[in-house]
């Protein structure tokens, strides 16, 4: 059993490097490296930030795919190729002449967060542990708390070091020589799935009537949780500006968020899923509210607002990939994940825009009692979840 638990260890140890160099060099690469690469290109800032926006939409088109690939074959050659389409983009990067080039280079990259965020991650874990894998995913995403505290200041101190060129070539061979190592040399094969008539295809994703209703439900969760964190994480410092807080103070407070999503993960894991995660997508979601409601009320609690918030979208990244599975069952929890991971990456792309126009036509007021109104929704929705947990796997009345 030690034994067994200490190859857990290693595995799940290795995907949070994976997951740490993955976001690092994607989702939060546009942070530090977009104003160098605008100055020193002359492209429009909207466009080179845009390229995110571009590469989570392909993320969220390969989705499902990805997840049916997992399901079929196991997650270790998936993560391998998120490796080599990560390299690839950087190197794409680099090179680009011109913003069409760089933009291509986006593609690639979105191809492979599709492969490589979180969700395929959850995915091989879930392909690897069955019923058993609710630990590794918690602990994983305590690893990949750690990505923007990594790869921003290693992002700035390539960008002052060799300029922005060379830094997407040193993400490309970070991915090459660390991170395709450790997806080979550490991530096991996952055992052979049989393929067999009908139960294959149940295994494949179909759903029960009754299920439907929990997939959607848990795919409105995503979307709109995935919006409100990418609205915090682009608009944050601007929102605080516009409540009269010092730009100093503001990257402060934002500097709060962080540490609070770790810590709350840390409780999570000392709870050792003694209960269902249920339980912690609805804590997620009213810590979320509660902190932007403190934040949109003018309350000059500012700190404890944002621990609040970060502390919520910190269980909600365990929530979000050890709810599917206590739902759904192991058998096919790599094909929905994929499946569910769709519309929240599509909303991951559109919100900085929602945002932009909210801030634009309505002011820091309307953007507040945006963030808020979709906080709401969420926990409405996560309570009505609970009306679908004794709908997991099994059952009668599949559709397809």
């Amino acid at each position: 059993m030690r034994s067994e638990a200490r190859g857990r260890l290693v595995v799940v140890s290795a995907l949070g490097v994976v997951e740490i160099l993955a976001w690092g060099s994607s989702f939060y690469l546009p942070a530090v490296l977009a104003g160098p690469i605008a100055a020193d290109t002359g492209w429009s800032l909207t466009w080179v930030v845009g390229g995110l926006s571009i590469g989570l939409l392909v993320a969220a088109f390969a989705s499902p795919r990805v997840g049916l690939a997992i399901h079929r074959h196991g997650g270790r050659p998936v993560l391998a190729l998120a490796a080599l389409l990560l390299a690839a983009g950087h190197v794409v990067l680099g090179l680009a002449p011109g913003l069409p080039a760089f933009l291509a280079g986006w593609l690639l990259l979105g191809l492979g967060m599709g492969c490589g965020l979180y969700d395929p991650a959850f995915a091989t874990l879930g392909r690897l542990y069955g019923a058993e894998a609710r630990p590794a995913i918690a602990t994983l995403t305590l690893w990949g708390g750690f990505a923007s505290t990594v790869c921003w200041p290693l992002s700035a101190f390539l960008v002052e070091q060799v300029g922005w060129r060379s830094a997407c070539f040193a993400y490309a061979g970070l991915h090459v020589l660390v991170t395709l190592p450790l997806v080979l040399g550490l991530i096991p094969r996952a055992p052979s799935v049989e393929i067999a008539g009908g139960e294959a295809h149940y295994a494949d994703g179909t759903l029960t009537l009754r299920e439907r209703r929990a997939f959607l439900l848990m795919a409105g969760v995503l979307v709109l949780g995935g919006t409100v964190m990418t609205l915090v994480s682009v608009h944050l410092i601007a929102l605080l500006q516009a409540r009269g807080v010092a730009l100093a103070a503001a990257v402060s407070y934002g500097a709060l968020i962080g540490p609070a999503q770790v810590g709350a993960r840390v409780v999570e894991m000392a709870n050792k899923g003694r209960h269902h995660p249920l339980w912690t997508l609805t804590a997620a979601m009213a810590l979320v509210a509660l902190g932007l409601a403190i934040l949109a009320a003018g309350v000059p609690a500012v700190g404890l607002a944002l621990v609040l918030y970060g502390a919520g979208n910190g269980i909600y990244s365990i929530a979000r990939g050890t709810v599917p599975l206590a739902l759904f069952g192991p058998e096919r929890y790599p094909v929905l994940v994929g499946r569910l991971a769709r519309p929240g990456l599509a909303a991951q792309a559109v919100a900085p825009s929602l945002g932009a126009l909210a801030l634009t036509y309505g002011g820091a007021d309307a953007a507040y009692g945006l963030l808020v109104a979709l906080a709401l929704a969420n926990l409405g929705l996560a309570c009505a979840l609970w009306g679908t947990r004794q709908d997991g796997a099994g059952g009668t009345g599949a559709v397809g």
